[in-house]
């Protein structure tokens, strides 16, 4: 569904189902061999995991990563400004979240190009089936394969010798007695390596453009650097990174006149929702100021919303917010040198396949 009100309704209202999503967009693939995640889950066991990898991304845990985030920032903002002309994706995009999330877990440096081939390859199927190649059918089964053995052994050496990582507290609550099976860890990681990982690579590279298609909207930037983090809510409204979910009616709904009975399938679009004109001011207008505290702004849906709403939201506002300032602070004018830039192919993790720009000045 397209419109805001209608999304957000279905989003709040847990009579809606999001377990059936693997069926809906990929009935009798091999996708479904992948740990189910709570991505997919309804309560209660979505309530539980979700409860228990929660506790690593509060807001108070995830603001104490930001000296470690503005580092990894500074160098990779540093290093494109001196190269000149840069692939922004490659340069910032890619390895800014990567290197994050890459850390928390606790995987070792030298196997962060594993992690990122294997999270583009599972993104990638995470399209309908109809839409996919058989090639990309079979790279989603490869990286599926690989993903499960490589932190399959990870989360055997954590548990075997601990160290001050997300895997090794996961693997901690469940020696406690919690019913965290190595399974459900698996499908945590799916979420916040994959999900996560991904959101924030297209949330840098289509803010970024949207930056520099709007260069009033930069300078003012530039200006007001405290606008980094408002910023951030209207990029995530202006071009979702992530276009749309699915749900299920698990009871008779009513909804804008229609009657949904149990089994009736929705698709909630929200890059489309993010730019009804009922719901936002001129809303195909970047607005960097939109979320800055005036009252009545309604919430963009690119963390999705209730039961579901994104478990990392505060480390991508957070990786998001550092490289806005930084780009506004520490680089010269840029000029981007491709327009449109070439896209990756996926629907549901929308994003740039590069990002040519120059530094100059």
């Amino acid at each position: 569904m397209p419109r805001y009100a209608e999304c957000n309704a279905i989003l709040q209202n847990p009579a809606w189902s999001h377990a059936e999503e693997p069926e809906l967009l990929h009935p009798g693939s091999d996708i479904l061999d992948l740990p189910a995640s709570f991505l997919w889950m309804e309560p209660p066991d979505h309530t539980r995991l979700r409860g228990l990898v929660g506790k690593a991304f509060t807001l108070r845990t995830i603001e104490g990563l930001r000296p470690r985030v503005e580092q990894v920032v500074d160098e990779l903002v540093d290093r494109a400004v001196a190269a000149g002309e840069v692939d922004l994706i490659e340069a910032l995009a890619y390895p800014l979240p990567l290197t994050m999330i890459c850390e928390l877990l606790g995987v070792p440096a030298e196997d962060h190009p594993t992690v990122r081939r294997m999270s583009a390859g599972i993104a990638r199927g995470l399209d309908p089936d109809v839409l996919l190649t058989p090639e990309e059918v079979a790279a989603r089964t490869e990286a599926a394969r690989e993903f499960i053995e490589f932190f399959g052994a990870l989360i055997a050496r954590r548990r075997a010798q601990p160290q001050d990582d997300l895997i090794s507290a996961l693997a901690a609550v469940e020696a406690a007695g919690d019913r965290l099976t190595a399974h459900e860890m698996l499908a945590t990681l799916v979420v916040l390596v994959v999900a996560g990982h991904e959101t924030t690579v297209n949330l840098v590279g289509n803010g970024v453009l949207a930056l520099l298609r709007n260069p009033d909207q930069f300078a003012l930037l530039r200006d007001n650097p405290d606008l980094a983090a408002p910023a951030v809510d209207e990029l995530l409204r202006y071009d979702a990174p992530s276009q749309l979910t699915t749900r299920v009616a698990t009871r008779e709904i009513e909804l804008s006149g229609h009657t949904f009975v149990p089994g009736d399938g929705v698709m909630v679009m929200f890059g489309s929702a993010n730019r009804d004109p009922h719901a936002f001011d001129e809303p195909d207008r970047l607005d960097l100021t939109r979320y800055t505290g005036r009252n009545g702004v309604n919430r963009h849906m690119s963390f999705g919303l209730g039961l579901h709403y994104c478990i990392g939201a505060p480390l991508v506002r957070l990786e998001m917010e550092i490289a806005l300032r930084a780009l506004a602070g520490r680089a010269p004018t840029v000029e981007l040198l491709a327009d449109p830039p070439a896209y990756r192919p996926n629907l549901v993790v929308r994003g740039m396949t590069e990002l040519p720009v120059r530094f100059t000045g």
